[in-house]
């Protein structure tokens, strides 16, 4: 439950708001953009959540109008609301407020998970009491960070993959994925094709088949969809065409 610091919000300069917890939250560039539009014609609707930790206010709830002001040269300041927390209840704060808005995603929740268990040493059990969830939940939480390769773990921070492309990738083992995300990179794959993809990979564990995958995804795809192709393509080995056959 939230401990509100004061009854009234405050008014915060942009300068002085914090965002070391935005590691926790997705990048969404379409709702920042119509973020700014709400701010330039009605004016800040609600305040944003602060906490204060070191002498300095960082922010909790509130990222999307954070970042809006900052690119509105008629914005230096938020309305803003403290609440009482030390760093687990934070970010438990960040988790609540987000799941009662319908907001929360299932990459943001295992961020929040992880960074409870990995780097504050909360058992999965005092996980789950803080956030008011199960126990398995805490655990495919957990392991979805967990399974995800580090390159994937990058782009998904910035927004450059997106959390149904990394729920795919987590099938594969790490050394796989790292491939797989530079195929989608090169071929400009759909995340329906990524799907297909990985499908296709967890059925074919020979590296020969792997490597046709790599090659050839649209391909293979349509051979998996019994789409007719010619028997051989002049582009391959006679190995490939072997695999491809």
């Amino acid at each position: 439950m939230l401990r509100w610091a004061e009854e009234q919000p405050q008014e915060l300069r942009l300068d002085e708001i914090g965002e070391s917890y935005g590691r926790y939250r997705l990048p969404v560039p379409e709702l920042e953009r119509g973020m700014m539009r709400s701010l330039e014609s009605y004016g800040q609707l609600s305040p944003i959540v602060v906490v204060r930790q070191e002498g300095r206010w960082e922010l909790i709830d509130g990222f999307k109008r954070l970042g809006a002001a900052r690119k509105l040269p008629s914005m230096d300041r938020l309305l803003a609301r403290q609440i009482e927390a030390d760093e687990h209840s934070a970010k438990a704060a960040i988790y609540g407020l987000n799941r009662a808005g319908g907001r929360t995603r299932e990459i943001e929740e295992a961020w929040i998970v992880h960074a409870l268990v990995r780097d504050d040493g909360l058992t999965q059990v005092e996980v789950a009491e803080l956030l008011g969830r199960h126990k398995s939940w805490v655990c495919r939480r957990l392991a979805l960070i967990e399974k995800l390769g580090p390159e994937a773990h990058a782009d998904l921070q910035v927004g450059l993959l997106t959390p149904t492309a990394a729920r795919q990738l987590v099938r594969l083992p790490v050394g796989n994925q790292a491939e797989i995300l530079e195929l989608v990179r090169r071929e400009g794959l759909s995340t329906n094709e990524l799907t297909g993809i990985v499908d296709l990979w967890v059925q074919c564990p020979a590296r020969l088949q792997q490597e046709y995958i790599l090659e050839h995804p649209r391909e293979a795809l349509a051979q998996e969809k019994g789409v007719d192709l010619p028997p051989r393509d002049p582009r391959l080995s006679p190995a490939g065409n072997r695999v491809f056959e």
